[in-house]
C-alpha cells in the first residue's frame, strides 16, 4: 500500500479487498467503530446524497450524533450522466475539473447549461430534505462528512470547501472505501480521513466494495433524514 498521510486512518486487514461490506448500513457501522472517539460528543454527521446518507445514518445512530445532509451534486457530461466534470454544493460553491473540461471539448454554453441544471437539482433537493430549516451552525463544531466511497474524490473536495465556508472547527471525512490516490488528495484538505477499505490499481469502482449495491432513491434519503415527503 502506498505511503499515506499521517492523518489517514484505515483498516490494514481490509486493504485491496473487494466485497467487504454487505451494504451501506453495514459499511456505516464499521466506520462508526473507527470513529468511536466521537461518540456522544458535539460532532455532527453530514451525509452526501444520495448514497452517502445511508452510511451516514448508520454512523450517526451508532455514535449517538445528529444527522444532517450536505447536498452536493456532480455536473455531468451532456452525453454521459455518469461522468462528472465538476460539482456544485448547497452554498453555491462550484468547482470545475478543468482537465476534463478540455478533454471533453465542452463549450462555455455547455458549462453554463450544465451548471444551471445542477443548481436546479441542488435547490430542489435542499427544499425537499431541509425545507425552511437553516443549515446547522458549524462554528466551533466538528463536522463528520460521509459518503459511500471516493473514486476521484472531486465531489468530496467541493463538499469540504463548502464546509470551510461554514467555518467548521474541524472536518473529518469518513468513507467505507476509496482509491489510495484520492485519499491522499482529499486528506490534504481535512483534519482527519477515515477509510476502512483502501484500494490501489488502475481499475476502481466504489460498488466493488459492496455485496449488495443499488442506487439510493431520493425518497429513501428523506426517510433517513426524517423528512419522508418524497419528490415535490
Amino acid at each position: 500500500m502506498t505511503d499515506l498521510p499521517a492523518n489517514v486512518i484505515s483498516v490494514a486487514a481490509l486493504h485491496n479487498r473487494g466485497r467487504v461490506f454487505r451494504d451501506r448500513t453495514h459499511a456505516g457501522t464499521i466506520l462508526a467503530d473507527m470513529l468511536a472517539r466521537y461518540r456522544d460528543g458535539d460532532a455532527i454527521v453530514l451525509g452526501i446524497p444520495a448514497g452517502g446518507v445511508p452510511v451516514a445514518a448508520a454512523v450517526a445512530e451508532t455514535l449517538h450524533l445528529p444527522l444532517d445532509v450536505a447536498v452536493v451534486s456532480k455536473l455531468t457530461l451532456p452525453w454521459n450522466t455518469e461522468a462528472g466534470y465538476g460539482a456544485l454544493a448547497f452554498d453555491g460553491t462550484l468547482r470545475l475539473n478543468e482537465t476534463l473540461v478540455r478533454q471533453a471539448g465542452l463549450s462555455k454554453t455547455d458549462i453554463e447549461l450544465g451548471t444551471a441544471r445542477t443548481r436546479e437539482k441542488v435547490e430542489r433537493r435542499l427544499h425537499q430534505w431541509r425545507g425552511a430549516r437553516p443549515f446547522p451552525s458549524l462554528a466551533a463544531r466538528t463536522a463528520i462528512l460521509v459518503d459511500d466511497g471516493l473514486a476521484s474524490g472531486f465531489t468530496m473536495l467541493v463538499a469540504i470547501e463548502a464546509l470551510r465556508h461554514q467555518q467548521a472547527k474541524e472536518i473529518i471525512v469518513a468513507v467505507p472505501t476509496a482509491h489510495s490516490d484520492s485519499v491522499i488528495r482529499v486528506a490534504r484538505q481535512v483534519e482527519w480521513l477515515y477509510c476502512a477499505n483502501l484500494r490501489e490499481g488502475l481499475r476502481f469502482a466504489v460498488a466493488d466494495a459492496y455485496e449488495n449495491w443499488s442506487d439510493v432513491e431520493e425518497e429513501t434519503v428523506g426517510q433517513l433524514l426524517g423528512t419522508p415527503t418524497g419528490p415535490p
